[in-house]
């Protein structure tokens, strides 16, 4: 067949993606980009540490940001994003300035962070109190709620899954689980965190649900990557990426509605945050297929605790295992919307 008419192969425009060696979501983050955009991914080298404050540091080493982007400077991508929110927010905000600083000083080229992109995307929608979602222990959670006080954001309700592996395993009627369980207090928006846990289809089926913008870690990562270059991510009935979805029902969201779906998640209109508890967990599903939303969010049953074990001095295990979780993966969100450690017997 002859295709000289065409003109030869057509160049695209190009953002390198630093990835964590264990991320495992390149699918996902394409859903997000335009058919004119191409994605270079490349990874951090591997280390035999589970999901923690200490991973997140290791990924994030100056010295390994810096090969990796030398790296993509190979296909001469326009912008180098480096997908890990733990990664990039465990230094607080400085250390993510640094980072940012650091690969651009290694490509020549403009450099951003999940994180900061994060911080971006929230200032975009103009949310300042937000409730919180991710899949880490709570050390890990924590340092994430400190990150974004830094930034003058204030976490109105949180739930954690407390894994320290396999985290693009979780399936999305889990994150629609813990979403439900964060929405406790008068929230601007949510936001589910760590660039390994799916959430493409989640998000306008959550913002139609809890009346709020959603936002996730690869959906801004993609979202302020693309920016950069002059492109617009793809994102259909996405708060963020889509302007008739933000004046839409996510932008209905008011306080004294969330106060009232405070004291529905808690069984009781009156009352105030409910207090920790564990909620029951479903089998494992294809993330690549929506979930059936029910029309109104479930009361949570209080379920018997998880025990504990010994924990280290930073708040993880001391066998590095969230002891509830013995393999890496949970049964159940906490709801810590207290910031307090998680149920025991």
């Amino acid at each position: 067949m002859d295709v000289s008419f065409l003109g030869g192969p057509q160049p695209q425009r190009g953002v390198g993606v630093v990835a964590p060696f264990d991320f495992a979501l390149d699918r996902e983050l394409w859903r997000w980009v335009p058919d004119e955009v191409s994605l270079h991914l490349t990874r951090t080298p591997f280390v035999p540490v589970e999901v923690s404050l200490d991973l997140a540091r290791l990924v994030s080493e100056h010295e390994t940001l810096h090969d990796a982007v030398r790296a993509l400077c190979a296909v001469a991508p326009e912008v180098v994003t480096y997908a890990c929110t733990s990664g990039s927010f465990v230094g607080g905000v400085a250390g993510e300035r640094a980072m940012c600083a650091a690969m651009t000083q290694a490509g020549e080229v403009p450099s951003l962070t999940t994180s900061g992109a994060l911080l971006d995307a929230l200032r975009e929608i103009g949310a300042r109190r937000i409730a919180v979602v991710t899949p880490y222990t709570k050390s890990v959670t924590d340092s994430l709620e400190e990150y974004l006080g830094e930034a003058g954001i204030t976490v109105t309700g949180r739930a954690y899954l407390g894994l320290t592996r396999h985290i693009w395993k979780v399936p999305y009627r889990d994150v629609v689980d813990m979403a439900r369980q964060a929405v406790v207090g008068a929230a601007d928006a949510l936001f589910i965190s760590c660039t390994n846990l799916p959430t493409y289809d989640v998000i306008p089926q959550l913002e139609a649900e809890l009346r709020m913008p959603v936002l996730s870690a690869n959906q801004v990562t993609m979202w302020a990557a693309l920016r950069a270059i002059g492109e617009r991510a793809v994102g259909p009935y996405q708060a963020l990426l889509d302007p008739a979805a933000r004046s839409g029902p996510a932008g209905m969201a008011g306080p004294a509605r969330l106060a009232g779906l405070a004291g529905f998640v808690a069984g009781d209109p009156a009352a105030g945050p409910v207090e920790p508890v564990v909620i029951p967990s479903t089998p494992l599903t294809d993330p690549s297929q929506p979930v059936p939303m029910p029309e109104q969010i479930p009361k949570p049953e209080h379920e018997a605790a998880l025990a504990g074990s010994p924990q280290g001095p930073d708040g993880e295990p001391a066998d590095g295992l969230d002891p509830a979780f013995g393999s890496g993966m949970g049964d159940a969100p906490y709801l810590d919307d207290a910031g307090g450690a998680p149920p025991a017997v």
